[in-house]
């Protein structure tokens, strides 16, 4: 692969980038996906915001992670942070259906933070936002609650590993970091 351009990488990793002049400039708001709720969830609407995009599943053992990220999205939105959640089956510790996601965050967590429908987070099924994450980085989650954090050029800024805590150090200290930065 030596010498393949970063537009030839990500149209053989399958991703499809409409609106963009050069696939290197692709940013986050240039994907859309079906909503956990029946809608489109349209990352564009959060153009100008740090997000922290997480993949999420009902029955791992991170599962717990839901209330801080609840507790961060609550906390830091008004200083321009939207938690994404991407519940998926690819760990097989999802739940069957949108409804059934939706009805357990809702009960269990009180999440409120957007989520999109169920969808693949890595391999060749990947959705169009994790396929791109892995294009430009060579990076996919390699479990359940990874976290791809954006800044507010719509840029990828980092990933992190489940066991990075929302409220950890480390984390708490990229995402303020990015919200420190005048868009």
């Amino acid at each position: 692969m030596a010498g393949m351009t970063r537009r030839n990488a990500l149209l053989a990793a399958g991703l499809s980038i409409t609106g963009v002049a050069r696939a290197d400039e692709a940013r986050a708001w240039d994907f859309s996906f079906p909503s956990l709720e029946d809608g489109v969830l349209n990352l564009a609407d959060f153009r100008g915001r740090v997000l922290l995009v997480v993949n999420t599943a009902s029955f791992c053992g991170y599962t717990y992670q839901y209330e801080a990220l609840e507790k961060m999205h609550a906390t830091l939105t008004p200083a321009g942070l939207t938690v994404v959640g991407f519940p998926s089956q690819d760990f097989n510790q999802e739940k069957a259906d949108n409804a059934e996601v939706k009805a357990f965050c809702d009960a269990t967590f009180g999440v409120t933070f957007p989520m999109a429908g169920l969808s693949h987070v890595r391999g060749p099924g990947a959705n169009a936002f994790y396929k791109w994450v892995r294009a430009r980085d060579g990076w996919e989650p390699e479990w359940n609650f990874n976290k791809v954090l954006i800044g507010r050029n719509g840029g990828i800024v980092g990933h992190f590993p489940s066991t990075e805590e929302p409220a950890g150090a480390v984390l708490s200290t990229a995402v303020a970091r990015e919200l420190a930065v005048v868009g």
